[in-house]
């Protein structure tokens, strides 16, 4: 009788223990999932707004982030407006001010880039095309080129394309060096060649000071590429609002607009539109979910994209993706520049690279979310 009461002692004991260490245990976990939930709202306060817009295009006084967490969460019924003080961890990176530029060279560059000399016939510039006025851009449709010809794609902004991968919408040039070329000798552009610009510069005295001044070998086609590329280089447009609240400052956009964030990532539009130049970093086909193309209709040799210049059946309608910086500032919109307006735009890519129908309600707050990414002018352009 003794052994069997002193085993019940001995058990009843041990149960004590493991139920006390257990409820320590889950005093732990849930002191932790607490203070998870509290870090979560204090850090990432751009998921609530004054008023939330469902998937379904209907309304709520309340956010639910069980989609974005993983787990259940209690609606927060009023926005949470304290500025946090470290920078989102978010798909999107903001924009650094260029360093370690030579400014002469920049300031050889400026002047190039605005010299209608490089072209044949004295009349067209590189700001011809990519006007420091119109977001690095020239709001047409194609850019009007050598006598009065179109080109055949919609011009890129220049500003912020050293972030680029790759140069043109079909990628066809590594870098900002090797991109100079293509606008120069183009018959459809610039129609020019080195030794006619050249000759040229070199009847200018100062141009001459300046080049011997920065290249060895004076005036020459590596060192005008050089120089034109270094100002465009410059040419980075930072601290735009969402910049702001990428590196810690919620304040820096209003409900809405953190609103249009949050539906321009659930969507999906964020897949090809993310890094520190929201784009411009990837290549992809134009009518993925539909054939974009059997619509508008027309195709003609460019709207074939990377094909032109792998020759692959598999890169038709390939092209890069742009950046959506400043892209408030540079409609109109798409490589054939067929598209006027955000709102519109944002229409197409839903339906032809997600499947997808955004309600307009939607649709406008994307839009208040895509006016957060101007930055400030490049101070080089001024």
């Amino acid at each position: 009788m003794f052994r069997v009461r002193k085993w019940l002692s001995g058990t009843t004991f041990l149960l004590i223990c493991v139920v006390a260490v257990m409820g320590v245990v889950l005093s732990a976990i849930l002191s932790q999932h607490v203070h998870e939930s509290e870090y979560f709202w204090e850090r990432d306060p751009s998921l609530i707004a004054d008023v939330a817009i469902s998937a379904s295009g209907q309304s709520s006084s309340s956010l639910d982030l069980s989609s974005a967490t993983g787990q259940k969460s209690e609606p927060i019924n009023e926005p949470i407006n304290e500025p946090i003080n470290e920078p989102i961890n978010e798909p999107i990176t903001p924009i650094n001010r260029p360093v370690d530029l030579n400014p002469r060279k920049v300031a050889l560059g400026d002047r190039l880039f605005h010299d209608p000399q490089l072209s044949h016939n004295n009349e067209l510039s590189c700001a011809s095309c990519h006007d420091r006025n119109l977001g690095g851009a020239d709001g047409r449709p194609r850019s009007v080129g050598f006598e009065g010809g179109l080109v055949s794609f919609n011009a890129p902004t220049v500003w912020n394309s050293s972030l680029n991968f790759r140069q043109f919408w079909d990628g066809r040039a590594a870098t900002l060096e090797a991109q100079i070329d293509g606008p120069i000798l183009e018959p459809r552009e610039m129609n020019s060649n080195w030794s006619e610009i050249i000759a040229k510069l070199s009847r200018d005295r100062s141009y001459v000071q300046s080049f011997r001044g920065l290249y060895p070998k004076g005036i020459e086609p590596e060192a005008i590429r050089d120089a034109i590329a270094t100002y465009e280089r410059a040419l980075v447009t930072p601290n735009a609002r969402f910049d702001q609240y990428l590196r810690g400052n919620a304040s820096a956009l209003t409900p809405k607009e953190k609103e249009g964030y949050r539906l321009f990532t659930d969507y999906g539009c964020v897949a090809c539109h993310q890094g520190v130049n929201i784009g411009g970093n990837l290549f992809q086909r134009l009518g993925i979910m539909e054939d974009f193309f059997l619509e508008r209709g027309a195709v003609e040799s460019a709207d074939l994209g990377r094909m032109n210049i792998s020759g692959r059946v598999r890169d038709r309608y390939v092209f890069k993706v742009p950046s959506l910086r400043n892209v408030a500032l540079t409609a109109p919109y798409l490589h054939d520049g067929s598209i006027n307006t955000l709102e519109e735009t944002i229409d197409i890519m839903a339906r032809y690279q997600l499947g997808r129908e955004i309600p307009p309600d939607e649709v406008a707050l994307i839009v208040e979310f895509l006016q957060t990414l101007t930055g400030e002018m490049p101070a080089a352009a001024q």
